[in-house]
């Protein structure tokens, strides 16, 4: 039903209602109840308020009958609802009337109204309460039998106990308030009946349902659940409790909805199982919140059961489940399980003890007792009973708890509460207007509703239960709830069992939970599971409780639940990928593969370096070691030995030091070898090129211009060292992009010097400039005879050293993009070197060492020769070598014969090499 709204009306608006019943409702209204006999029955049938005399009249509303159903107004009649709670309020004016310290001199009367649980019906009903209020005209009116109207004084109501259901007191509360009428309601929960604004005469006893709409919410949390569906029975209560749960849940974010049902006010047949079915169309959402009456309850748990989904669903109920036994019975394994909320209550003991010794003849005064004496004890009262299908006959002896089960009704000690509030607001009342006056003064004779009203929100009193009774500006009363559990223990007996509380935030004990019989494990309602370590949610779109996971691929890790984000650039994730960690730093290690063997070669190159250094040094003064030129040999060995020496610090741990040897030494072996080879081969050249034009040696070809030429093209190497210094110093750094694999794990960070490929470049390309020079002047000396120079193995170390490096430049760069990057560039660089060094080694000095230690007998000095006949001889042999091309064999050695004995004087011939000369 669509929610009440505020009613614009005037006392002319119910008149011609009023004047239209008077006709009966007079005979009925003033009649007070009797005690009740077989003869009077037919006239308890038409019964429907109960009227006590008093100074002060309260009105009651009561859901005493079920709604009655094909156009009757009121079903059967209702036990624990109806009846408890309107003996509840019997029994507070009971009490009230005896206490000498509240409302003393004052005796409250009441009148009580059945609702039969329909809101229509109630308002109708509650028209009695305002009749006082209006001016009757019934100049017009006529009876049936043409009778003028006669009108009797009614009851003057200063407050309203009731309604019960949420919808019947919007429906009340709307005619109340434009009379003024305080009301102050024991059960209605709905949040709208909170808004002070449109029902500002009307308070309650309970919490409203916005704070159950939190509990609730609070336990779905508590369970994990976060993907429910919500079914509500229609009216004000169901809707604006659902309407509540969901505003709560849409501003926490934690729970989603998947269906939201209703209940029809007049459901079809097969309603409730269309229901079930379409619950579970969303079986993830296992957790059904209901805001539904008791007998919708019934029905649906009914309708699981015939579609076989029992144990599929998980409820959770308002109060108006609670821990009612009604909705439950003969359907137990449905509702196992079943979670559900209560105001904090207590039973009220003395209450028990007075609706114990109610009997027929002591409890004459309400209307519907007889009706509810045969319910309970299953018999009926002679002939107009209303169980006439009974065989039982009721004999008036039968005694409550006795001869039948009897349980408190939760509402009680709230009916009794709702009593007590509006007596204590009276009374305040009476001693502010009637201090010292016994009884009611003149003052309190017409009782101001909007005076009261504010008397009734300043109540502060314990209540029956010993809690205190309190009201807020809208008033409402504080939210405390009892939480229960339908359980069915190993016995098969089912039973509510408390399982928390809720006062502002809720305490539950998880170990009292139970599920299935004997299983404690919490069942799941979420829409999808929750998402592995390092996965983020990726939330469909409209329903943030259901997501996709994606795992955090590649640099990324989780950063939120909802969000990966890439580590730090020196950082890679961790196993679970839930942060970031340091990616481990490595170094050529020296017992790597890829450095073992550099420095195997290395190791070799030294000691073969070693031996000739050594054996020069010993052999100093010898022919052989003379004629190579000592002093160019040395610098030359030392280039050598430098280029194996590099290979050490190339392997070794990169830190400043390291760095600085690795700049300096470099490229600077290879500067002295080629340094010198290139000043020999220049003078070898210069030699015979001067000996071509004239018979006078050329300049600087002596041991010390050869060493001031070979420093002076070795500082060149130096300055450029010193300049990259000063520029740059040297330092290292962490390569973390050489080694970033796509998989993480094997990502690691290269420890290096801060020597990049272009300062490489920088630095060796000097020494090849001088190699590529010396190759020149090696071709270009090809010519002279290998018996005169040392020109011809100069030549062939150049070629093989030119191989070697452009073998190595492809191999270098080429696997800048490897993950092996490091160690196949370093040991290509280092075994290039050592490559270079040991070609100059062997071409140009293993043939002079051999010489040395195995044949001494050719270390001898040779006949010196001056340089002219020295440079005759070997412009002879090219010559020689020149015409070997053209001539027959034998025409050659004639022609050239006969050049020489014109210009030299004959003698024995013998061929050395120019360096066995002082030039």
């Amino acid at each position: 039903m669509a929610r009440g709204s505020d009613f614009s009306v005037s006392s002319q608006h119910f008149l011609s209602l009023l004047v239209l019943k008077s006709c009966w409702l007079l005979g009925t209204a003033s009649q007070k109840p009797t005690v009740v006999t077989d003869s009077q029955l037919p006239l308890q049938e038409y019964a429907h308020s109960i009227r006590l005399d008093g100074d002060i009249i309260l009105g009651g509303l009561f859901p005493v009958h079920a709604r009655g159903e094909r156009g009757v107004p009121c079903g059967e009649l209702k036990k624990e609802k109806g009846i408890h709670r309107l003996e509840a309020m019997l029994f507070a004016i009971d009490l009230i009337n005896k206490d000498p310290e509240l409302l003393p001199n004052v005796t409250l009367g009441a009148r009580i109204l059945d609702t039969c649980s329909r809101d229509t019906y109630a308002l109708e009903q509650s028209l009695t309460f305002v009749q006082a209020l209006i001016e009757r005209d019934g100049s017009d009116v006529r009876c049936a039998n043409g009778d003028p109207p006669i009108f009797a004084k009614p009851d003057k109501v200063v407050g309203v106990i009731g309604a019960s259901a949420s919808s019947v007191s919007i429906m009340v509360a709307n005619i109340l308030r434009l009379f003024k009428i305080p009301q102050i309601s024991y059960a209605s929960t709905a949040p709208e009946l909170s808004d002070n604004t449109r029902y500002d005469f009307f308070s309650r006893v309970v919490p409203p349902d916005s704070y159950q709409a939190q509990t609730m919410l609070d336990i779905v949390t508590a369970m994990g659940w976060n993907y429910v569906s919500t079914l509500a029975s229609e009216g004000n209560y169901g809707e604006s409790g659902v309407e509540a749960f969901v505003q709560i849940s849409r501003e926490s974010g934690g729970v989603c909805i998947a269906q939201s049902l209703k209940i029809p006010r007049e459901p079809r047949p097969g309603e409730f199982d269309k229901i079930v079915l379409r619950l579970v169309e969303t079986p993830n959402a296992r957790a059904v919140i209901m805001f539904a009456n008791e007998d919708d309850i019934r029905r649906i748990l009914d309708a699981a059961k015939r579609n076989n989904l029992t144990g599929h669903f998980l409820w959770v109920g308002s109060d108006s489940w609670g821990s009612k036994i009604s909705p439950v019975v003969q359907q137990e394994r449905e509702a196992e399980g079943a979670i559900t909320i209560l105001p904090k209550r207590a039973s009220v003991d003395a209450f028990d003890r007075y609706f114990r010794s109610r009997s027929l003849s002591n409890n004459r005064r309400n209307v519907w007792f007889a009706e509810f004496w045969e319910e309970n004890f299953g018999c009926k009262l002679g002939m107009h009973g209303k169980r006439p299908g009974s065989p039982k006959k009721c004999t008036g002896l039968e005694k409550v708890s006795r001869d039948s089960t009897y349980e408190q009704e939760g509402k009680v000690q709230f009916v009794m509460d709702a009593v007590y509030a509006m007596a204590h607001a009276l009374h305040r009342m009476h001693r502010e207007l009637c201090a010292g006056y016994p009884g009611l003064c003149p003052r309190m004779a017409n009782i101001d509703g909007k005076e009261l009203l504010a008397h009734i929100r300043a109540v502060n009193f314990n209540g029956s239960a010993g809690t205190p009774v309190t009201f807020n500006e809208n008033g409402d009363a504080p939210g405390r709830y009892d939480i229960f559990q339908y359980q069915i223990n190993n016995k098969s007996v089912a039973e509510y069992k408390v399982i928390g509380q809720w006062t502002n935030q809720l305490r539950l004990k998880m170990g009292a939970l139970q599920w299935t019989t004997g299983d404690s494990s919490l069942p799941a309602s979420v829409c999808s599971l929750p998402c592995r370590t390092g996965e983020r949610k990726k939330v469909v779109k409209g329903v943030p409780c259901c997501w996709h996971c994606e795992r955090c691929e590649g640099y990324h890790f989780q950063a939120s639940e909802f969000t990966c984000e890439l580590c730090p650039y020196e950082k890679r994730p961790d196993q679970n990928r839930t942060g970031c960690q340091a990616i481990p730093i490595i170094k050529l290690e020296w017992h790597s593969p890829w450095a073992l063997v550099p420095v195997f070669i290395s190791v070799l190159g030294i000691i073969a370096t070693t031996f000739v250094i050594v054996t020069f040094v010993r052999y100093n003064d010898t022919p052989i070691v003379r004629a190579s030129g000592r002093e160019m040999s040395y610098v030359l060995l030392t280039g050598i030995f430098l280029c194996y020496i590099i290979t050490f610090p190339m392997i070794a741990a990169p830190d400043v030091v390291v760095c600085s040897f690795r700049r300096i030494f470099l490229g600077l072996g290879m500067c002295f070898s080629y340094a010198a080879l290139l000043t020999k081969t220049n003078r070898i050249h210069r030699i015979f090129e001067q000996g071509k034009k004239a018979v006078t040696a050329p300049r600087f070809i002596s041991p010390a211009s050869q060493l001031v030429i070979t420093f002076s093209l070795i500082s060149v190497q130096l300055l450029g060292i010193l300049m990259w210094f000063a520029a740059d110093p040297p330092h290292t750094f962490v390569d973390y992009g050489e080694q970033r694999t796509q998989d993480p794990g094997n990502a690691r960070g290269v420890l290096k010097c801060d020597i990049s490929d272009l300062s490489l470049i920088c630095s060796l390309g000097y020494s090849i400039l001088l190699m590529v020079t010396c190759t020149v002047y090696a071709i270009k000396t090809r010519g002279v005879p290998e018996t005169f120079n040392e020109a011809k193995p100069i030549g062939f170390t150049m070629y093989t050293t030119c191989i070697i490096w452009l073998a190595f430049i492809p191999i270098f760069f080429g696997t800048a993009q490897s993950a092996e990057r490091m160690y196949i560039q370093t040991a290509t660089l280092t075994v290039s070197l050592s490559l270079s060094a040991s070609v100059s080694l062997g071409m140009l000095y293993m043939p002079k060492v051999y010489i040395i230690i195995f044949h001494p007998e050719q270390n001898v000095p040779k006949r010196k020769r001056s340089f002219k006949a020295i440079v005759t001889a070997a412009t002879m042999t090219s010559k020689l070598s020149q015409l070997a091309a053209e001539r027959p064999n034998g025409e050659v050695k004639t022609e050239l014969c006969e050049g020489v004995e014109a210009t030299v004087p004959q003698t024995k011939t013998t061929y050395v090499s120019y360096t066995n000369h002082a030039i």
